[in-house]
């Protein structure tokens, strides 16, 4: 006999299955034979292309600074169309082919412009610091050649490109904890700031995202970083003591309905969260939960539009159950009539 319950499940996935709705049971990893994770996605002629980071089994012990996310190169993929075939395009770009880079080639992102695909990731140089660099290839698959030297001003990790409807394109960036972001809170890197800045803060402003107009040629900035203010309902800054809302990694920014959306992961409470403004800049209000916590850890995600539908991807670890052994998945993004994003629970 079925119990009254697992009827109305079984109504329910039926119901999504009508309206296009995927069902937790379909939500499948997209790369099963690499682990990937951290997912940048971007529409290039025609197409979906994904860059992730590569996860490595690397037999370091896991802590706070991330020392067990040992990943040293990049795949591109490509989508034709969500639920179709994912085409790995092979290596882009490998940390032995970046002058400055030691180890750690965490999140990346991509841009176009002017002819030129622009691929850029974070690394640790030769003293242990996150710096972001950059790579350049005429064909959004790669390969990608790393310019000599990172990016003037660059620090931290999770860089994110968004180009607004002008032209004009801003890099966010900013990771606490293993992204080294509080060690740079005086103005300079200092490595003995304490790893969390919460502790004994919690009733100042939080530490934020740092953002930047990117050059003519995107290989530099245009101007020094700025702060990422994210606010209240009230108007007020978030406090640091807000871990369930405050920033903490994985900057994302798109444009919907005249409206910038910076989204973004609070770590350590595992919700990916987002602020609206009507400026790149900000000043962003919190509106609420993209999405709860994944299987796993950490949480990093993009969000990207392909034929009038806007899609979610972001990561887990299904297929390892390790928190540091991540795989890619994608599904479609909600919103109410007021343009309210609608909180998926995974």
């Amino acid at each position: 006999m079925i119990s009254f319950n697992k009827l109305i499940f079984v109504f329910a996935a039926g119901i999504g299955s009508v309206y296009g709705q995927q069902t937790p049971s379909q939500i499948q990893p997209l790369v099963k034979d690499l682990y990937t994770a951290d997912p940048s996605a971007h529409v290039f002629n025609g197409k979906i292309y994904i860059y992730p980071s590569h996860d490595v089994e690397a037999d370091v012990p896991q802590d706070d600074e991330g020392g067990h996310f040992q990943m040293r190169d990049y795949h591109v993929y490509s989508m034709d169309k969500i639920g179709g075939k994912v085409t790995d395009h092979g290596m882009a770009l490998d940390v032995k082919d970046v002058p400055w880079a030691e180890k750690q080639m965490w999140a990346p992102d991509a841009a176009y412009k002017n002819g030129t695909y622009y691929l850029y990731f974070p690394a640790k140089d030769k003293d242990g610091v996150f710096r972001i660099g950059v790579a350049t290839s005429k064909s959004p698959a790669g390969p990608f050649k790393a310019e000599d030297k990172p990016i003037p001003g660059s620090y931290s990790i999770d860089p994110a490109v968004f180009t607004d409807t002008d032209g004009k394109s801003y890099m966010y960036l900013g990771g606490i904890w293993g992204g080294q972001l509080q060690r740079w809170h005086t103005g300079t890197y200092d490595k003995t700031l304490m790893m969390d800045l919460g502790k004994g803060h919690e009733n100042e402003p939080a530490l934020s995202a740092k953002v930047a107009r990117m050059s003519g040629d995107m290989l530099t900035f245009d101007e020094p970083l700025r702060d990422v203010q994210i606010l209240d309902e009230n108007g007020n800054p978030l406090l640091a003591g807000d871990n369930s809302r405050r920033f903490f990694e994985g900057a994302w920014v798109h444009k919907y309905n005249g409206k910038y959306y910076f989204s973004y992961s609070t770590g350590d409470t595992h919700l990916l969260c987002y602020a609206e403004g009507s400026s790149p800049y900000g000043p962003f209000t919190y509106k609420g939960v993209i999405m709860n916590p994944v299987e796993g850890w950490t949480t990093h995600h993009s969000i990207v539009e392909f034929k009038g539908k806007w899609y979610l991807y972001y990561h887990d670890s299904e297929l390892s159950g390790k928190t540091h052994l991540r795989n890619v998945k994608v599904r479609e993004l909600q919103r109410d009539e007021k343009g309210s994003i609608k909180t998926i629970t995974p």
